[in-house]
C-alpha cells in the first residue's frame, strides 16, 4: 500500500520578545501602547501602580479619572484603552495606554493579567509595560504574556492579527533581573513547545516524526540522546510499546533524553521524567466513540511536557541529573492490533492481560518506568500522562491529578504547581482497590472495574518499584475548552512549568525518600 506524503507544517509564530528597561514606558521609542497595572487596595479604592505617575503627567493625561469615566476597575483581566493620538514627546509612535486590572497583584492575578494584555495587544508590534515591576511580579508576567500569545495555525495565510513581536519590561534593571527574565523565558517557552507538540494534527504528528522532534531539541538543548526502533523495542523486551503500536503504519519509539549539569559529581542523583506519548489513540479494537477521538492528538501531552521540560533545564539551573523518556505508539486499529485477552510481557517481566485495548498508556508508561528503574536507579520517578476519564470526572478541567508513594515528593510538586500556575490535587493510592487488578492468567489486568485513575495508579505502582514516585494523571486539564487566563482554547501542555519550577528550586529532592 503506498502511504500518503507527509505533510508539511506551515511556518508557525513565535513567542514575544521580551526586553528589559530601566526607563519610564512613555519614554521607551517605537512602542504603539504602554500597559500599566490598575490594582485593588483592598478598601474599595483603585491604584495606579508604578509608572503611571510619570506616564500621566508627561501625556498630561489624569489617567485614574479617565479610567473611571470608562468603567474601567481593578478586576483581573479587565483592560481599559485610553487613546494617545499625538503619541509623547519621546515617542511619537505612541497611540494607546492600557490600564490593565491586576486585582490585588499577586502572582496568579498578575500571569492572568499578563495573559489579558497579550490578547488585548495583537496586531501590535510593540509594547511597553510596568507589570513586572510589581512586587514578585517578573516572572508571571513574562509567563502570562507568552502564554497569552500563543496560536498554532495550518492555514494558508499567517494568523491575523498575529501576537504581539516584542514586549518591553520598564522599571526593572537589565543586570539585576537578568537571571530572573532568563528563567522567566524558559518557562514560557516551555509551555509553548508543550502546547505547540499537543497540537500538531496526527497526519503529520506519528512516532517516528515525535522522536525526531526530541533529536533537533536535544541537539539545540545540548542534550544527549537515544531512539529505539519497534526491532530494537522487541529485542529488548519492550512488550508494552510493541503491542501498543503493532497496528500502526507508523512504529513505536522510546526517547531517551540527559541532562547533567554543569557542576555535577558522581553522586550527584538523578531524576527521571516519564511522558506518555500516545500520538493517537483511536482506542484500539475498543475503539472510542467518534467525539471521544476528536481531540486525540493531544494523547502524547506527557511527552511533550517532559520533553519542553528537559529543553529548559539549563536555563532553570537544575541541580540535579536528569532523564527524559517518552514512550511513544500510536494506538490504531488494523488487522495485527493488539486483541482483548492478549497478554504482554513488560520490560523486566511482569506481564499484563490486555482487557481493555484504549487503556493503553499505561501499558507504554510500563515499559518506560521498569526501565528507569532498572537501569537509571533514579532517586526519584515522575510520569506524566493524560491517563484517565476519571480524573476529569474527579477533577474538572482546572486541576491535574497527583498521585504519589512519598510525602516529600508530592509536598514539593503541590507546592510547584501552585506557584507555577499548574495547580494539582493529590489523590489516594487506595490500597483496597489493588485486588481488582488481579488477572487469572497475569500479573496484572489493565482494564479492571473501579475508580479508574486510582486503578490506573495501582496498575502502575508495581513499576515504580522502591523508588519514590509520584504519577501526574493530567487528562483532567489536557484540554482547554475556551481562552481563560493563560490558557488558549485546544490541548493545553500542562505540566511543564511545574516540573521545571520544581525541578529549578535548589533542592528538588530536598526529604524524598527519607
Amino acid at each position: 500500500m503506498t502511504r500518503p506524503p507527509t505533510p508539511t507544517l506551515p511556518s508557525q509564530v513565535s513567542p514575544p520578545e521580551v526586553a528589559l528597561s530601566a526607563l519610564p514606558p512613555h519614554a521607551v521609542v517605537g512602542v504603539a501602547a504602554i500597559a500599566l497595572p490598575v490594582l485593588d487596595d483592598g478598601e474599595g479604592s483603585l491604584l495606579l501602580g508604578p509608572g503611571a505617575v510619570d506616564t500621566g503627567e508627561a501625556l498630561g493625561l489624569d489617567l485614574i479619572a479617565l479610567h473611571e469615566a470608562l468603567g474601567g476597575t481593578a478586576r483581573v483581566g479587565d483592560v481599559v484603552a485610553v487613546p494617545v493620538p499625538l503619541g509623547s514627546a519621546e515617542n511619537p509612535a505612541l497611540r494607546q495606554v492600557l490600564l490593565v486590572g491586576v486585582g490585588t497583584g499577586t502572582r496568579t492575578e498578575v500571569r492572568r493579567a499578563a495573559a489579558a494584555l497579550a490578547r488585548q495587544a495583537r496586531g501590535l508590534d510593540a509594547v511597553a509595560t510596568t507589570l513586572a515591576a510589581l512586587d514578585d511580579a517578573l516572572e508571571p508576567t513574562v509567563t502570562g504574556l507568552v502564554l497569552g500569545s500563543f496560536v498554532f495555525h495550518w492555514r494558508s495565510a499567517p494568523p491575523d492579527p498575529a501576537p504581539v513581536a516584542r514586549v518591553v519590561l520598564c522599571g526593572l534593571d537589565d543586570k539585576r533581573d537578568r537571571t530572573a527574565l532568563q528563567r522567566a523565558l524558559a518557562l514560557g517557552g516551555a509551555g509553548w513547545r508543550a502546547r505547540a507538540l499537543a497540537t500538531v494534527p496526527s497526519n503529520l504528528k506519528n512516532p517516528p516524526w515525535l522522536a525526531a522532534q526530541a533529536e533537533q531539541l536535544a541537539a539545540e538543548a545540548g542534550l544527549e540522546v537515544r531512539v529505539w526502533d519497534e526491532q530494537q523495542l522487541a529485542r529488548e523486551g519492550f512488550g508494552g510499546l510493541v503491542g501498543v503500536g503493532q497496528a500502526s503504519a507508523t512504529p513505536p519509539r522510546l526517547v531517551r533524553l540527559d541532562y547533567t549539569p554543569p557542576k555535577a559529581k558522581r553522586g550527584t542523583p538523578t531524576v527521571v521524567l516519564v511522558g506518555k506519548g500516545i500520538t493517537f489513540d483511536s482506542g484500539g479494537l475498543s475503539i472510542k466513540p467518534g467525539e471521544a477521538m476528536a481531540s486525540m492528538k493531544r494523547d502524547m501531552t506527557g511527552g511533550a511536557v517532559v520533553m519542553a521540560t528537559m529543553a529548559a533545564l539549563a536555563d532553570v539551573g537544575c541541580p540535579v541529573r536528569v532523564v527524559g523518556l517518552v514512550a511513544a505508539a500510536e494506538n490504531a486499529v488494523s488487522g495485527n492490533a493488539l486483541r482483548p485477552g492478549d497478554v504482554l510481557r513488560h520490560y523486566g517481566g511482569r506481564t499484563t492481560e490486555v482487557t481493555n485495548t484504549d487503556a493503553e498508556g499505561r501499558l507504554v508508561l510500563a515499559d518506560a518506568m521498569a526501565y528507569a528503574v532498572a537501569e537509571v536507579a533514579p532517586a526519584a520517578l515522575v510520569d506524566v500522562a493524560t491517563l484517565t476519564g476519571g480524573v476529569k470526572v474527579a477533577l474538572g478541567q482546572q486541576v491535574g491529578g497527583l498521585f504519589a508513594t512519598d510525602d516529600a515528593l508530592a509536598e514539593s510538586l503541590l507546592a510547584s504547581g501552585e506557584h507555577a500556575g499548574e495547580p494539582l490535587w493529590r489523590l489516594p493510592l487506595a490500597g483496597v482497590y489493588t485486588d481488582k487488578l488481579a488477572s487469572k492468567v497475569a500479573d496484572a489486568d489493565n482494564g479492571p472495574k473501579g475508580p479508574a485513575a486510582i486503578m490506573a495508579a495501582l496498575f502502575l505502582k508495581p513499576f515504580a518499584g522502591a523508588v519514590p514516585w509520584a504519577h501526574l494523571d493530567i487528562a483532567s486539564v489536557g484540554d482547554v475548552p475556551q481562552d481563560r487566563h493563560e490558557w488558549t482554547a485546544g490541548p493545553s501542555g500542562f505540566g511543564s512549568r511545574l516540573l521545571l519550577d520544581w525541578l529549578g528550586s535548589d533542592d528538588p529532592l530536598a526529604g524524598v525518600g527519607g
